[in-house]
């Protein structure tokens, strides 16, 4: 009876690693034969243009151009009546007092479609003038003089490879905090989410998804070129492409207070970010991304 247990169990044991591995491979081929090509940066003929404060249009510049400005900031807007024009004011007032911004301050671009926020960021980078981009969320949580912190995290990274470095804005140092004023459920999603995006995407960083992000022109230049995806999950590919290109990161503690009106759904959102960072690994594992062909090009 004994030896009939032990066979048994190790029959099931093989049984069970069988169907996982099987598992593993019928994702592994959806997520190559679903995987389209980098999304070209289409735009529209009305997002070409901006209106000056003439009310004129005029034709938005490109990342390729040689900068004309020390700073651009590109913050998604969807549906952010109420919490865009706080922000704006404040970053507007703490830009004004260090007086090396000058005016020609805001250009709007309006997209024809729903981009989603990485393909939104990825419209405006691409339409920015600064020698540093700071990608920052309309909701104001980081409060905008904690860019300064983030200039310093470049300053010290450098000598920048190649001029590319990036600064993160981290929540890291509030997460105890955060954790207390949570629910068990969301603790429990937020726990699995950064396993999994440590296990499959990306080490060393322990807040990707802070929305405040300060890079070089020229590493914005060189990950956004590559990136895939356009939903939530787009910085934990924007970060897992900037550490295949080993361009420098810095990850800085900064000011966060939570602001209501998120558009993040907990648990299908979560469920929706864990699906892509799952596809991402997958992706780039399987050969369907590529990004040594993205290397040599630039």
């Amino acid at each position: 009876m004994a030896s009939l247990s032990l066979q048994l169990v190790v029959l099931g044991a093989v049984l069970g690693v069988a169907l996982a591995a099987a598992a593993l491979i019928l994702i592994s081929f959806v997520a190559f034969v679903t995987a389209t090509e980098m999304p070209p940066l289409h735009r529209h003929e009305e997002e070409k243009f901006f209106l000056n404060a003439r009310g004129q249009k005029e034709t938005l510049p490109s990342i390729r151009d040689s900068p004309t400005k020390q700073l651009s900031i590109v913050v998604p807007s969807y549906n952010e009546e109420k919490r865009l024009p706080i922000m704006m004011d404040e970053a507007l007032g703490y830009l004004e007092e260090r007086q090396k911004y000058g005016s020609d301050k805001i250009r709007v671009i309006t997209l024809v479609k729903n981009r989603g926020k990485g393909g939104a960021i990825k419209m405006g980078v691409f339409s920015s003038r600064g020698e540093k981009i700071l990608m920052a969320d309309a909701d104001g949580a980081t409060k905008f003089p904690d860019v300064e912190k983030l200039e310093k995290g470049l300053r010290d990274l450098q000598p920048w490879p190649d001029q590319m470095a990036i600064a993160c804005g981290s929540r890291a140092h509030l997460q105890t905090e955060s954790i207390a004023q949570r629910s068990y459920f969301r603790t429990l999603l937020m726990y699995g989410f950064h396993f999994l995006v440590w296990f499959l995407c990306v080490k060393g960083i322990r807040d990707t998804q802070c929305g405040f992000k300060l890079l070089t022109r020229e590493a914005a230049s060189r990950t956004f070129s590559s990136l895939h995806i356009e939903r939530w999950a787009f910085d934990v590919e924007l970060l897992y492409i900037a550490q295949f290109f080993k361009i420098p990161i810095a990850e800085i503690a900064v000011n966060w207070t939570e602001i209501e009106g998120s558009k993040l759904v907990p648990f299908w959102s979560w469920l929706q970010m864990g699906k892509d960072l799952l596809f991402i690994r997958l992706r780039y594992l399987t050969g369907a991304w590529r990004l040594d062909q993205i290397r040599k090009m630039n």
